[in-house]
């Protein structure tokens, strides 16, 4: 693959560059190096559901432009990220860690955040070499040290809690009302403006502006997370859908795929796409808030959604796509995560692993090979009352101490618990998550 000789003529100029004794030959070598490194851009949807894509299968949805990112790449169907609410979802992203491991297994607030002793994949990019930035929603941590630019952004611009009205930029769902746009540690206001259309005329710009040097761009997108804010061309695309929840998420949905279809536009006229890898997921599964209107989003077959450790809230939508690289309109089947990542950025980027625990594994294999196998055999989730294991075919969830046992090869829809009927497996994936408790929390 590509990949490989791509790494491989990084390492050549690294190890090149070694026996350089002149200055501006190190220089020189060491700027190779740097340009034959592919771009990264993550792009995080929030609170989208499993199957809310016509891609995944959707009917009702308007979603070309992601649909397109599929069809240039390759789509996941059994991918799962590591908790299914905003906070450590993004946490574990970012550090290829647990939640419980990345020291935020629930949501952010105040100065409740991730600790900035924990390294995220902007800071091992940085320090390789890249231009780092964040544009959209943050929610790992509000105070100096849990900051965006604490942890390996060199740009930040949006908000820092959970979620906020898309033209005032206020946060109002508990008071104090407080307003809740920052560029960088600035308090920044933009009154009126569109917050999608913020975070795609700064992604433009950090694009421009950083087209000759490799970078890592963060784009969590606060879409479809409540409050339902679409524009009104959105609005009257779906104004026939009977279904009031459903219009109004299709809609936000639809608004959402139009940003993300904007930013792969600028990278193709910039003519950055063939050297760019896209990574797009959602940070867990569907809302059925009282302030998303009790839901519309939809996992499909699956049970649960946000905040449970049923497929719902933990199975998402992930697409990746490198063109000219890796297979393009493909699918694949294996289990993958969402901490995955971390390691496989740093692999196609040719980033040298710290020197911690990272519970990821890279996945390029599998990402270039429907055929490969998967080395991920366990995952754990936890989140309040309720945890989850899954190991090979099993999947158990304990929910307020009730157990349920699923055979995820026949039962992926978690409708049969046949959990009296393996009371040996129950033991043994308790076993295991116990175990999985008691390490997880060390560093």
């Amino acid at each position: 693959m590509k990949r490989r000789s791509i790494n491989m003529s990084c390492l050549a100029a690294a190890s090149a560059a070694a026996f350089f004794t002149a200055g501006d030959q190190s220089v020189n070598a060491a700027q190779a190096s740097l340009s034959d490194k592919p771009n990264v851009v993550l792009i995080l949807t929030d609170d989208q559901g499993t199957v809310d894509m016509n891609c995944y299968g959707s009917k009702d949805l308007y979603t070309p432009n992601m649909d397109k990112l599929a069809e240039s790449g390759v789509r996941f169907t059994q991918f799962y990220v590591g908790a299914p609410v905003c906070s450590p979802s993004r946490a574990s992203l970012l550090t290829g860690r647990f939640p419980q491991r990345a020291q935020l297994p629930y949501n952010a607030y105040a100065e409740r955040g991730m600790p900035t002793e924990q390294l995220t994949i902007a800071e091992l990019l940085k320090n390789d070499g890249y231009k780092t930035a964040i544009f959209g929603k943050w929610h790992i941590g509000e105070t100096l040290d849990q900051s965006p630019n604490a942890q390996g952004f060199d740009e930040f611009l949006g908000h820092k809690v959970g979620c906020f009205d898309n033209y005032s930029h206020y946060f109002y769902w508990h008071g104090p009302n407080r307003h809740d746009l920052w560029k960088n540690e600035t308090e920044y206001h933009e009154d009126g403006k569109f917050f999608p259309d913020i975070i795609v005329r700064e992604a433009s710009r950090f694009l421009e502006e950083n087209k000759d040097d490799p970078f890592f761009l963060f784009l969590p997108f606060n879409l479809p997370h409540y409050p339902l804010q679409a524009q009104q061309k959105y609005r009257d695309m779906y104004k026939d859908v009977k279904d009031p929840k459903r219009r109004r998420y299709g809609a936000f949905v639809s608004n959402l795929d139009e940003k993300i279809g904007q930013v792969v536009d600028k990278l193709e006229e910039l003519k950055l796409r063939d050297n760019t890898i896209i990574i797009m997921l959602s940070d867990h599964g569907h809302s059925e808030e009282e302030r998303t209107f009790g839901g519309g989003g939809s996992a499909g077959p699956y049970r649960g959604h946000k905040f449970q450790v049923w497929e719902g809230g933990i199975r998402v939508p992930c697409i990746v796509s490198w063109p000219s690289h890796l297979p393009e309109n493909e699918v694949r089947d294996q289990l993958a995560t969402s901490i995955d990542l971390f390691p496989t950025i740093a692999g196609y980027c040719g980033a040298e692993m710290p020197a911690r625990k990272i519970d990821g594994i890279d996945i390029s294999a599998i990402i270039e090979s429907g055929k490969a196998v998967s080395e991920r055999d366990v995952m754990h989730w936890e989140l309040g009352n309720m945890w989850a294991v899954r190991q090979g075919q099993w999947k158990l969830v304990s929910d307020n101490g009730k157990m349920f046992l699923s055979n995820m090869t026949v039962d992926a829809t978690e409708t049969n618990n046949i959990a009296d009927q393996h009371k040996d497996i129950v033991e043994q994936l308790t076993s295991i998550h116990n175990n999985w408790k008691e390490e997880v929390v060390t560093q």
